[in-house]
């Protein structure tokens, strides 16, 4: 029987950022991975000859602003970004001939909307230079564990008082509301509503804002950048740096079952019967009702616990088509063909409509697209003068069968063909991901889900993945949730995976192990 320190269930980005800081504490980390090729959601294909697919995410903003993925100094391990002309377009209806672009420099962006809107300009100027003064100390906020300390501190100083509970009110507001405070017409408020739509939290919802507003100013301020040579590039690179750190990484071992003895983790047991025991730690890199109903012993884990999981709410499910084409995309606006990123299938009341589908679990007949464009953001992607593609939308929860995922993906072709005439006919290669095919690829994508849980204000902070949770660690000792279904949540961006691991450094410091172990057992009684 093998002895480590520590076992990483899970190679995504957090299970990998993960090893990589315990690793360079000194401890003995090995990386448990059950599919055959490590990356979690953060992976590459050739689907088509000459064409390189990224399977799940794709652009990377997060990332490059993610001070657990800067920290790691990726690109001394190989890791390369590239970018778009523009970072994000929105096509407002098939008909739009001139659509609002991000440009790389704020006042080309500005006079665009201005031209679009006098006097949306001058408050986009407005919301750069905030964000400018804002960006460390929000992102500190957002990207530590709960609760956070130093970041509102820091708002509070560079904002004064009054105007920090302004922001704060400002980003509590639903989108749709905080673009009308903010802009007179659509084309502005466009861009920050697409952006808003890469979680899962309504228009009309509250905090649906803040997702709008920190995108659309990472698009403004770092672009919507993509790993060169695909997202797998980013996987690579962090495979590397744990390696370097002397992590060891083994792939198509699942781990079946973690064991506890005496109220603490003792290890883990792979599908091959294989037992590693662990002197400190195990980090789960995990779906949280996998992680506590499937891994664990029942006995081990708090009867509320359990019954609260019972309430646990999956984001709604993703239909991702994948491209092939043999030129460039037809686009009607033709400024879209220079962005990355792209909006398209709904204007404002549009995304209401296609959100209240989605509540109502109808099948969307008019479906909100992302589309990216990766050969136009980095050429390495297919033959010059060729595009490697996508695009992705949603089923209503609950609505996983394949036929309506290939009834989904019909109509993102004909949405495709309606922004963008003659798209079917450059069209070589082309292939669905349905739900299924991404759970089957990525065990924590439960039924398409690609955010580890709705993002929505009743699943987050102190309520993920559960109530009075809101940080990594778990009802046993020695044990850390470092997944997307822990704070702060999706995205590539690793701070869940930092958060388990400093979590698993402190776990020494004796009164902050009491306080948490206290908050926890409270949250966990009957």
């Amino acid at each position: 029987m093998a002895t480590v320190d520590a076992v990483v269930i899970g190679s995504g980005p957090n299970g990998l950022v993960a090893a990589a800081i315990l690793a360079d504490a000194g401890w003995d980390v090995l990386v448990l991975e059950a599919q055959a090729t490590p990356g979690g959601a953060v992976r590459t294909a050739e689907l088509f000859p000459g064409y390189r697919s990224d399977l799940f995410s794709a652009f990377h903003p997060l990332a490059v602003a993610s001070p657990a993925i800067r920290d790691l100094h990726l690109e001394d391990h190989g890791l390369r970004w590239s970018r778009s002309r523009f970072a994000v377009g929105h096509a407002r209806s098939p008909h739009d001939e001139d659509a609002p672009v991000i440009h790389a420099d704020a006042a080309e962006t500005a006079a665009d909307l201005d031209r679009h809107a006098p006097g949306d300009g001058d408050t986009w100027m407005r919301l750069v230079r905030q964000w400018e003064a804002v960006q460390e100390p929000l992102l500190d906020t957002l990207f530590t564990s709960f609760p956070p300390v130093r970041g509102p501190a820091r708002l509070a100083r560079t904002l004064g008082t009054a105007e920090a509970l302004r922001f704060v009110r400002f980003l509590a507001l639903p989108a749709r509301r905080m673009v009308r405070e903010l802009f007179s017409g659509d084309a502005a408020r466009l861009l920050f509503l697409g952006n808003a739509m890469h979680a899962d939290v309504p228009t009309d919802a509250p905090g649906s804002g803040v997702m709008g507003y920190l995108l659309t100013m990472l698009a403004q301020s770092v672009g919507y950048p993509t790993p060169t040579g695909g997202a797998g590039s980013l996987t690579a690179a962090l495979i590397r740096r744990a390696e370097s750190a002397g992590v060891t990484v083994r792939c198509a071992e699942p781990v079946v079952a973690v064991d506890v003895r005496d109220g603490r983790v003792r290890g883990v047991r792979t599908a091959g019967g294989e037992r590693i025991a662990v002197r400190r730690a195990v980090v789960a890199d995990t779906s949280a009702p996998s992680l506590y109903r499937d891994l664990l012993p029942e006995k081990s884990v708090p009867r509320r616990v359990l019954d609260d999981l019972d309430r646990f709410e999956w984001d709604t499910p993703t239909v991702k088509v994948n491209y092939a084409l043999s030129g460039k995309v037809p686009w009607i606006s033709r400024r879209l063909g220079e962005a990355g990123t792209v909006h398209l299938g709904a204007d404002d009341d549009g995304l209401v409509r296609w959100n209240a589908d989605l509540t109502t679990g109808v099948v969307p007949t008019s479906p909100f697209l992302l589309f990216g464009q990766m050969t136009t953001a980095d050429a390495s992607r297919s033959p010059a003068g060729t595009e490697s593609c996508w695009a992705y939308t949603h089923l209503p929860r609950g609505v996983t069968d394949d036929d309506s995922a290939e009834q989904l993906a019909q109509r993102v072709d004909d949405t495709l063909e309606a922004h963008a005439p003659g798209f079917a006919d450059l069209t070589v290669g082309r292939t669905v991901q349905r739900p299924s095919d991404l759970e089957a690829a990525d065990a924590n994508l439960v039924g398409g889900a690609v955010g580890g849980g709705t993002s929505q204000l009743h699943q987050q902070l102190v309520f993920r993945p559960t109530v009075g949770f809101g940080r990594s660690e778990t009802p046993i000792a020695g044990l850390y949730l470092g997944s997307a279904a822990a704070h702060p949540g999706g995205g590539v961006h690793g701070v869940c995976g930092r958060n388990a691991a400093r979590a698993a450094l402190a776990d020494r410091n004796v009164i902050r192990r009491r306080v948490t172990r206290t908050v926890i057992d409270l949250a966990s009684r009957d």
